[in-house]
């Protein structure tokens, strides 16, 4: 396989977690409003509703988390697992890949499932017996978030600041920051009693109020949003009763088909554990492709969540 489809695919990990929950698709300062923390948002406008809840999420430090993600023929996957984003992003996911281009290169590479660890500077992928004959034995692949930020130019760079700052009011804050939410009735969600919201975000105009993104790169990413035929996405959030968020869908339209993503999120300030794998059986992505042992196998380690 040439480098420049190893390129694309290393690339597209960083694009299943973006779209997967690990990273929402932009954050934003905490600009306006008041703080009404302890009302419940079914009494609040839908603003302070959802600044109540960007707080008590951030605050719970970390969550259960369950998603699905497709898009278009590319693929579609679940993800399972814990994360915790006090001092940083960590946690670990069990990704499984049920349909779509990706699942066919996982079955290749040995495997429908595997595990995704998160730490503040990387994210570790665990591949089939079947793929480290090819890395010397090594079972997880190291992927850094600063070698991905290199790889991606300025959508590299945007996503390495979103994973990096990564926590479930992320969402909260997009949809803040878009200007554009109303409250869409109350739900019963996995049998919790919700208030639901909705709007629509302008992805290149929120990474340009959200990200350290200079001026080029901020040129260069939204011209790579439009290639990608990414221009503005739905978001629709639940916020239950203690001003927590409990599920959130984001739809878009992309080049590769439609995207649709939910994720749930419960017990929160549930204990989360990660470490880095040990050194021994760790492999860094940098140096395959240095090396020019990296083979398709290497895309099924993508992200979750």
């Amino acid at each position: 396989m040439n480098s420049t489809t190893v390129r694309r695919m290393t690339l597209s990990i960083a694009v299943v977690a973006a779209l997967t929950g690990v990273a929402a698709c932009g954050s934003s300062s905490d600009k306006g409003g008041g703080d009404a923390a302890g009302k419940s948002v079914t009494h609040l406008s839908p603003i302070a509703a959802l600044r109540t809840a960007e707080k008590s999420t951030d605050k719970a430090d970390s969550a259960k988390v369950r998603s699905t993600t497709s898009v278009g023929k590319l693929m579609a996957m679940t993800a399972n697992g814990a994360l915790t984003w006090s001092g940083g992003l960590k946690g670990n996911l069990t990704i499984t890949y049920t349909g779509g281009q990706m699942a066919e290169m996982m079955k290749k590479a040995g495997t429908s499932s595997m595990e995704a660890r998160y730490l503040p500077d990387a994210y570790y992928a665990h591949m089939s017996d079947a793929y480290a004959q090819q890395t010397g034995g090594k079972h997880w692949l190291k992927y850094s978030y600063d070698d991905l930020a290199k790889l991606g130019g300025a959508s590299g760079s945007y996503m390495k600041d979103q994973i990096q700052n990564a926590t479930p009011n992320q969402s909260v804050k997009m949809l803040l920051a878009s200007g554009d939410v109303k409250k869409a009735g109350q739900e019963t969600v996995a049998g919790v009693h919700t208030t639901h919201y909705s709007g629509k975000v302008d992805v290149a105009a929120l990474a340009g109020k959200s990200s350290d993104l200079s001026a080029d790169q901020l040129s260069a990413l939204k011209k790579q949003l439009t290639q990608a035929g990414v221009t503005t996405e739905t978001v629709d959030l639940w916020i239950n009763d203690d001003n927590l968020l409990v599920k959130k869908t984001e739809k878009a339209d992309t080049a590769n088909g439609p995207m649709t993503n939910t994720t749930y999120f419960s017990d929160y300030g549930v204990k989360v554990t990660a470490e880095a794998p040990p050194a021994g059986d760790t492999k860094d992505f940098a140096d395959l492709l240095k090396s020019g042992t990296a083979t398709g196998g290497t895309a099924t380690g993508g992200t979750g969540s």
